[in-house]
């Protein structure tokens, strides 16, 4: 038995159709319970960021799918505010209830009916001539990668000021256990259990380069350096590009915060949820 949980804040995806609707019908389900729902907003809005900062609410309903999951990880870690997803994407791998039941499980929350699973964040900073250009905090991987030259960069890696290896390819993923179901998954690298804490580097592309995914270590410190004569960037969880120089390095660390998700189904629902992806990509449906 967990915390029981009755202050929610509501948070959904605006670019899905029926988000918002299916978000009010959640307010009035568990108000009827005798829940309080202090918020509901699109996950964007200000002023939602500005409750989850001020603890506003016990935890937090996201309604949408793993892109949306992967936004509210970042503005929650912080503030160390649980996440319970209802899946309006494709995949949902970040996410436990379907539209179909999430009426089933949430009561369960007031009871204190689940648990909580803790997931490894990363922090990446990004280097020019030795000076800092900015840190941010990632749920899924950071990509060094070419720009928008269709040619190989040259990228070196060093662990803890050690050489590790040297590539020639499209870019290198670093990514968490979480995000090696994502990118780090396409390029051919493995899947962590999410309760794990390593990272894991996969690279993209290789040209005569190695190939094999390398998984280090929660406390290691990863630096990723680039070659170039042309455009090279580097990419957190998907978001917009950053231009890096020739020269230009990007620090990998784990991040002394964890993104906590709701559980309600025991741990071996990832792998059961994982064969059912493989089986059937639902991106084709």
């Amino acid at each position: 038995m967990s915390e029981k949980i009755s202050r929610f804040g509501i948070a959904y995806n605006p670019q899905i159709e029926d988000a918002k609707e299916l978000s009010k019908g959640i307010v009035r389900f568990l108000e009827d319970l005798g829940a309080e729902i202090c918020t509901i907003a699109a996950i964007q809005d200000k002023q939602m960021r500005q409750q989850i900062k001020k603890k506003t609410f016990e935890a937090l309903i996201v309604v949408g799918g793993d892109g949306t999951m992967l936004r509210a990880s970042h503005i929650c870690a912080s503030a160390h505010m649980p996440i319970v997803g209802i899946n309006l994407g494709t995949m949902g791998f970040l996410i436990e209830l379907e539209r179909d039941e999430w009426d089933q499980y949430l009561p369960k929350l007031l009871l204190g009916e689940y648990y909580i699973e803790e997931r490894m964040l990363i922090q990446a900073e990004h280097f020019r001539s030795d000076a800092s250009r900015g840190s941010w905090l990632v749920v899924n991987e950071v990509v060094v990668c070419r720009g928008q030259h269709v040619r190989p960069i040259q990228i070196t890696t060093e662990v803890d000021g050690y050489p590790m290896a040297s590539y020639v390819a499209d870019g290198l993923i670093a990514a968490t256990p979480t995000g090696s179901t994502a990118y780090a998954l396409a390029a051919g690298g493995a899947i962590l259990p999410p309760e794990m804490r390593n990272i894991i580097t996969v690279p993209v592309a290789p040209h005569l380069s190695p190939d094999q995914a390398i998984i280090l270590a929660e406390g290691v410190t990863i630096t990723i350096r680039v070659r170039t004569k042309h455009q090279a960037v580097f990419s957190i969880d998907g978001h917009i590009p950053v231009v890096m120089n020739d020269g230009d390095y990007v620090k990998v660390g784990s991040s002394d915060l964890n993104s906590r998700y709701i559980r309600f189904h025991d741990p071996g629902f990832f792998y059961r949820n994982l064969n059912r992806f493989m089986e059937q990509n639902p991106s084709f449906a």
